[in-house]
């Protein structure tokens, strides 16, 4: 895990000023691309599409279509290279990567972080990798959804695992409190789990919910109000990339898959036996209840990086854990925001 003693300061020092190469330009790339340079990095992209390369240089951006030289170009600069394709593409762009700069500081913003790690032991294994996963979106896909704002106050999860490379790790949490958002420590086994139940199976209800709806004709459509269209919102999402995000987290994703089927059956089973739903209405509201009160105020607190931050894995994953976040960084000590002790 490298060194025991790592000076704090001059590690932040240098992630503040990291040049960022970012290879993909979709919604979260492209947005990325956008937040890095409006908080003044020497930052630059690339995509394998010279239609969204050409937008993107339309815009001002300083952006290739030629995915091996802006990677040779991150190697030159020692830059931190973010991967932001879908995981159907990882392989081949992390071979690019492999070839082109086999020891790049390397992180990525997918939607799970477990495959991503062995798809770079694969194509990538000598890159000094630490994982990344804002959790912000929309429906919308391609540069042209992108804005400077989508990280703004969201969550950013930095893989905190026992090997993780410090300074890397300081690169990937400095960039994300750059782009606005604050940063949840989490082991990437953990994050895959927790995903799974608020991300990637509220995208596979949504899609059901939206089916059984339009099943319904032109009539129920026409009735469809907030409830509907909230709850159906991510549907809308191109269903390859969905597919990808919900595939590549199959283990955790069938977990949290029989635990609604099982919600559901015992609804259907109350309703049917004792036309009774208030059980399973009830625990909903509870569960509604608890994240509107984890989303309240939170106490500050500090965690020491004296003398290396190796020393303190644990407790910044235990930060994560129990719902806290780090939003600042000093040369001494993380800024963290935690709940609230009862």
């Amino acid at each position: 895990m490298g060194t025991p003693e790592v000076d704090s300061g001059a590690v932040l020092a240098a992630a503040l000023q990291r040049p960022v190469c970012v290879l993909g330009l979709g919604l979260i790339g492209g947005s990325l691309l956008r937040a890095a340079v409006d908080a003044g990095r020497d930052a630059w992209g690339a995509s394998a599409s010279t239609t969204t390369a050409e937008k993107a240089r339309a815009d001002g951006y300083d952006v290739a279509d030629d995915v091996a030289a802006a990677v040779r170009r991150a190697a030159e600069a020692d830059a931190l290279v973010v991967v932001a394709v879908p995981l159907t593409a990882m392989d081949d762009v992390l071979a690019v990567v492999g070839r082109e700069a086999p020891g790049c500081r390397l992180t990525d913003v997918t939607s799970v972080k477990e495959p991503v790690g062995e798809a770079v032991g694969r194509r990538a294994p000598a890159a000094r990798f630490v994982g990344g996963h804002p959790m912000t979106g929309t429906e919308f896909s391609g540069w042209d959804a992108g804005s400077l704002q989508l990280f703004h106050d969201k969550v950013w999860v930095v893989a905190t695992d026992d090997d993780a490379d410090l300074e890397v790790w300081t690169d990937v949490v400095a960039l994300a409190l750059a782009c606005g958002a604050t940063v949840v420590p989490a082991a990437s086994d953990e994050h895959d789990v927790a995903v799974a139940r608020i991300s990637h199976l509220p995208h596979l209800l949504a899609a059901v919910l939206a089916a059984v709806g339009a099943d319904g004709g032109e009539l129920a459509l026409a009735l469809a109000a907030g409830s509907f269209t909230d709850g159906t919102r991510v549907a809308a999402t191109r269903p390859e990339l969905t597919a990808a995000m919900c595939e590549g987290n199959r283990d955790a994703l069938l977990s949290a898959f029989d635990d609604a089927l099982g919600r559901l059956g015992a609804a259907r089973g109350s309703l049917a036996s004792t036309g009774g739903l208030l059980s399973t209405l009830t625990a909903g509201h509870d569960g509604r209840a608890a994240l509107d009160a984890a989303r309240q105020d939170r106490r500050e607190v500090r965690i020491d990086l004296d003398p290396s931050p190796a020393e303190h894995l644990e407790a910044m994953r235990e930060l994560g854990r129990t719902g806290g976040r780090i939003i600042g960084w000093t040369s001494e000590a993380l800024e963290a925001a935690a709940p609230d002790e009862d």
